[in-house]
């Protein structure tokens, strides 16, 4: 699994391959289809989708004279659930700070101690 998880996540630190990841959520696509967003040559994106495929992010089917790619949903839930096994780390960040930001929020709406009401 380990392999599966370091394929995946090179695959996926390119922005151009999250971007076809995305695409392909949608459904199936061809090259071309997957090739427009982009300013790049069509064997660019062939190159990315090799990555993906060797990932095993994406499958690509025949159809008559093209060669649909699909998303493969098994790598992802692979990442998913690695990275659920870190979700706690962030979860106690994001209390802290929302407990943080609720003391400064105190301190700034509480009055003053000290200091006289604005002058009449």
């Amino acid at each position: 699994m380990l392999d599966t998880l370091n394929k995946a996540f090179a695959a996926l630190a390119d922005p151009t391959r999250r971007a076809i990841v995305a695409r392909l959520a949608a459904g199936e696509a061809t090259v071309n289809e997957l090739a427009a967003p982009f300013d790049m040559s069509q064997p660019s994106i062939s190159k990315h989708l090799k990555v993906l495929e060797r990932a095993g992010l994406i499958s690509r089917g025949r159809a008559a004279q093209t060669r649909p790619c699909r998303l493969e949903a098994a790598p992802l839930q692979d990442v998913a659930n690695w990275m659920a096994l870190y979700r706690h780390v962030w979860e106690d960040s994001f209390e802290r700070l929302d407990a943080f930001l609720q003391s400064a929020e105190a301190t700034q709406t509480s009055p003053t101690k000290g200091k006289k009401n604005a002058r009449k």
